[in-house]
Formats: structure tokens, C-alpha cells, sequence
């Protein structure tokens, strides 16, 4: 019984260890991205802010090709909802809501998603004239992880993992305006 006992102690100094640690560790992620259009900030603006538009130059909307899309509302004003649904995990099951607009500037919307990890995010596209008729983009997405599962936030790479889709649709949207 003494070398359970002392495995069992040892388990349990391990998981307080982790839960202290979890404890002080960051619960929240924002990702940001950016990229510089060869168009007017009014044109890209009024381009990004339909949801429906969004799903031709997101990563996430083009991974599955049999992903159903359903749209509630009136695109491209605060309500307008866009739902996904997808067998592939990488997409799974969820919906965006435009929240705000301040209009010819920013687009606000909460990300719901309920497969495969009920989840919600906040995100953003924001429109910013450059020089010329050049438009900077950025799009951003934030969280927060849940206490104890943040204690796993540094190993996600969320910067990393997210950001690379982020930009790659921002690549996706910068050649479809400019064509």
C-alpha cells in the first residue's frame, strides 16, 4: 500500500501544481492581421461587411465544399447572421452575427461555434484609407479560454494557428478585390 499511497500523493502534488499554475496563467487570446488593398477604403468596406462575402475568401468557408451555409437577416447590417455546418473538424458547426457597424470604418461580430467545442469569439474587419486609393484591412478575433483549460493557451499557438488563416483570407480577399 506504500507505493500507491505515495503514487497517489505524487498525482495529487502534480494536479495542484497545474491548477495554481492555470490559475495565474492568461485566459484571453486576440489575433490580429493585416493587409494593404489597391482599392478604396469605401469599395473594400462595402465588400467585407456582407457576410455572404466573407465566405469567398475565408480559410475556414472553403476547407469543406459540402459545408451548408444558411443566412438569417439582412446581410451586410447589425443581426445579419451567417450559420455553418460541417462533418470536417476543422470547420464543425456554428454562426457569425454582425453585432456593429460603424460604417465605411468597421464591422463587429460574435462567433458562435457548437461543434466539435461549443465556444464564443468576438471579431472584426476594419477598413483604414492608406495612401491613394489604397486600403489597409485589418481582421482580428479574441477570446477566452476557460480556467483550467487556459493553463493549455501557450502550447495552443493561437497567434500562430489563427493567424495564418486570418491572413490567408486576407491574401484571398486582397486578390479577389483586385482582379
Amino acid at each position: 500500500m506504500g507505493v500507491i499511497k505515495k503514487i497517489l500523493v505524487a498525482l495529487i502534488l502534480i494536479l495542484s501544481i497545474v491548477l495554481i499554475a492555470a490559475y495565474f496563467m492568461p485566459k484571453e487570446y486576440a489575433v490580429e492581421r493585416e493587409i494593404t488593398i489597391n482599392k478604396p477604403a469605401d469599395t473594400v468596406f462595402n465588400y467585407v461587411k456582407y457576410l455572404k462575402n466573407q465566405n469567398k475568401f475565408s480559410v475556414w468557408a472553403n476547407i469543406d465544399p459540402k459545408m451548408i451555409s444558411t443566412f438569417k437577416g439582412t446581410d451586410g447590417t447589425v443581426g445579419a447572421i451567417s450559420a455553418w455546418e460541417s462533418k470536417v473538424k476543422e470547420v464543425g458547426v456554428g454562426e457569425q452575427e454582425i453585432t456593429k457597424i460603424t460604417e465605411g470604418k468597421r464591422l463587429d461580430f460574435a462567433l458562435r461555434f457548437k461543434e466539435p467545442m461549443n465556444d464564443t469569439a468576438i471579431g472584426f474587419m476594419s477598413t483604414e484609407t492608406a495612401t491613394g486609393n489604397q486600403t489597409k484591412v485589418k481582421w482580428g478575433i479574441s477570446g477566452v479560454i476557460p480556467y483550467p483549460m487556459n493553463i493549455m493557451l501557450p502550447m495552443m499557438k493561437m497567434d500562430q494557428m489563427i493567424g495564418n488563416d486570418l491572413q490567408k483570407g486576407l491574401e484571398n480577399l486582397k486578390a479577389k478585390m483586385e482582379e
